[in-house]
This record gives C-alpha cells, sequence and structure tokens, in this order.
C-alpha cells in the first residue's frame, strides 16, 4: 500500500542545502570555464576521489536535524510527523559522498531524488512535497510561480550566534510577500508609510489573501496540534518577524485568527532591525523576501529568501527599469551540474 503523506510535514533540500559543498562548487565552476567539454568528468572524478570524506554542515542542516526530531513523538515509524527527501541534480554516482554524509550523521532519511543534471522540480508533486528548500535561484523561483510548494534560496550558513536548541523546532517568518500575499508590500512601495497605514487600518477586519508559506504556515499548525503538549510549551515554535507596527498590526492578527492558526510569537517592529530579534529567537531558519533583512541576519542564524511570483505586480514593480526600491537580485548562474549552479 502506498506511503500516506498527507499528514505529514515534508521538505525537500537540494544536497547543496543540507551540506557545505561550496568547496565542491567552486571546482567545478573552474572546471567548467576552462574545459567545459570535460569539467563533468573531472567534477565526478574529484567528487569520486572524496566520497568518504566528510562535509560540513549547511544552511538547511540545524532545521533538518530538529524536524526529523520531532518523528520521536510520531505514533508509528509508518505515520512520520516530518519526512526529509534530499533533492539533487548531481547524478547518484557524485550523490555517493552525501549519502555517506547523511548515514555518518544518523540522519533518518530514506528517499532521495538523484537526477543527474536536470531540474528536480517537476519531482516535488511525486514526493508531496510542502517546503522546498535549494541554494538555486531559478528553482526556488520555478516553484514559488508553480505554487507546488514554499520554497526559499538559503544563504551561506551562519559563522555566529548561539546554538538553536536541540529539543525545538523553531521557524521565524516575515509577513507580508511570505505568510500573506504581497497586495499591501505593494501599496507601501509603491505609494509610502502613511498610504499603507491608511489602508492597514481601514481593512483591518478583512483577512490577507495567501501568501508562498500560507499553506506551510498551516501545516505547522496542524503538527503542533499532533504533538502531545500545548500549544504554548509545543516543541514547534513559530514567530513572525514584521516590520509592521501600529496601526497596520491588527489585521495580522485577524488573518491568524481567520485561518485559525496559533503563532507563539510577533513581532511588529516598525523600523527595529529584525537581526536581533531572529539572533534573541535562535531561529533553525528565518523566512524573508528581502535580502535588507535576511544579509545580517543570516550572519548569525540560517535565512531563506522567498522569491517573488514572476507574474505578481510587486515583481513586475520592483524590476521596472523606473524602479526605486531596490531590485530583488535574482542572479543567474550558468547551465552547470552541480546543486548550487544547476540543482536544486
Amino acid at each position: 500500500m502506498p506511503l500516506d503523506l498527507s499528514e505529514t510535514l515534508v521538505v525537500g533540500i537540494s544536497a547543496t542545502a543540507l551540506f557545505d559543498l561550496a568547496e565542491a562548487d567552486a571546482v567545478y565552476k573552474a572546471k567548467y570555464a576552462k574545459n567545459p567539454n570535460n569539467a563533468l568528468d573531472e567534477y565526478r572524478a574529484y567528487m569520486l576521489e572524496r566520497e568518504n570524506e566528510p562535509l560540513r554542515d549547511g544552511t538547511g542542516m540545524a532545521l533538518v536535524r530538529a524536524l526529523l526530531g520531532l518523528n520521536r513523538y510520531a505514533p508509528s515509524e509508518s505515520k512520520p510527523l516530518v519526512e526529509v527527501v534530499v533533492m539533487s541534480r548531481n547524478s547518484p554516482e557524485t550523490g555517493v559522498r552525501v549519502f555517506n554524509n547523511i548515514r555518518s550523521r544518523g540522519l533518518s532519511i530514506s528517499r532521495h531524488a538523484f537526477t543527474g543534471g536536470h531540474s528536480v522540480v517537476d519531482y516535488l508533486d511525486a514526493f508531496a512535497v510542502d517546503l522546498f528548500l535549494t541554494t538555486n535561484v531559478e528553482d526556488a523561483q520555478r516553484v514559488i510561480d508553480a505554487k507546488a510548494a514554499a520554497a526559499a534560496v538559503l544563504k551561506a550558513p551562519p559563522q555566529g550566534g548561539d546554538a538553536p536548541p536541540d529539543d525545538q523546532v523553531r521557524i521565524a517568518f516575515d509577513g507580508d510577500a511570505v505568510l500573506f500575499d504581497d497586495a499591501s508590500e505593494l501599496v507601501y512601495k509603491t505609494e509610502g508609510l502613511e498610504r499603507f497605514h491608511t489602508t492597514e487600518n481601514e481593512k483591518q477586519k478583512e483577512p490577507m489573501a495567501d501568501g508562498p508559506y500560507a499553506i506551510l504556515l498551516r501545516k505547522l499548525a496542524s503538527l503542533q496540534k499532533r504533538l502531545p503538549f500545548g500549544a504554548d510549551v509545543s516543541p514547534v515554535r513559530i514567530a513572525i518577524v514584521t516590520a509592521r507596527s501600529a496601526p497596520a498590526e491588527m489585521r495580522v492578527i485577524n488573518t491568524l485568527r481567520h485561518w485559525g492558526v496559533y503563532v507563539n510569537e510577533i513581532f511588529f517592529l516598525g523600523g527595529v532591525q529584525k537581526t536581533k530579534v531572529v539572533k534573541a529567537f535562535r531561529a533553525h531558519i528565518f523566512f524573508d523576501d528581502q535580502d535588507l533583512h535576511l544579509d545580517p541576519a543570516a550572519k548569525h542564524v540560517p535565512s531563506g529568501r522567498v522569491p517573488y511570483r514572476s507574474d505578481s505586480p510587486l515583481y513586475s514593480h520592483l524590476h521596472a527599469p523606473t524602479a526605486t526600491a531596490p531590485l530583488v537580485d535574482m542572479g543567474s548562474e550558468p547551465p552547470l551540474l552541480l546543486d548550487k549552479v544547476d540543482a536544486g
């Protein structure tokens, strides 16, 4: 009988998000720049020579460890609370080093997709993925555009800050354009703060539409309810860290009530830097849509950028030639093999 994952939180993660493969990435890029025709063979030889060597943790490792730890509360092994799938454009042969490092860490990951140079995005539905973590910009954009799952482009692993707790899962979300749609953020960017506050105050009882992470938030809230704890003491701890402030705060509260979602902590910062908050929260991961907030936070906590949908008015505004707001860094890479440059 096929495995039913409808009530399981499924995280798809690329090899380069789970492990720090920056060195291998640099080697492949150098070989590709020197001789594209032989780069793949030389990269394969490089990986085979090192398939028993340890890898450093990637940005997504802390979250994966914490999520898999929740399965100790699962009613049975056949019904896990969380499932993690490694999804990579590497070939199975060059992926042996990843397999070995998963085993050496004792990670309960049994499902993998190694696609030998092809995009992994088309396989998300096959694995019922709810959240896709990658270092590849194009793959994350495809997922967001298709509304296939929540997706984020992970920043480099943090180099400082306190380690998140081992006995909890602590996830921090931005609000607008992440949990909620980007309509309100578009008002702010095109009409200014005063108009934004006026509009949000007038619409405070009108729930916001779903953003790309709304379904994930609901699934996490459902996961909280399945654990043998009250929400306030649940090992799954959810925070919203938003630049909103009064009088724009009540629309957030009322939207969450409309969704029937319990959030442990909310921070309405009104211009206060997010970095110190997510650092104090000791997040396993922080999701935001703007590098302005992510780049400083990523030095202390694992962080991931949530792309805007390509057909959204906000995306069009930010990418217009006359846009006054900072452009989102949608950088592109040559069509190479390693996850960071052409895998999920």
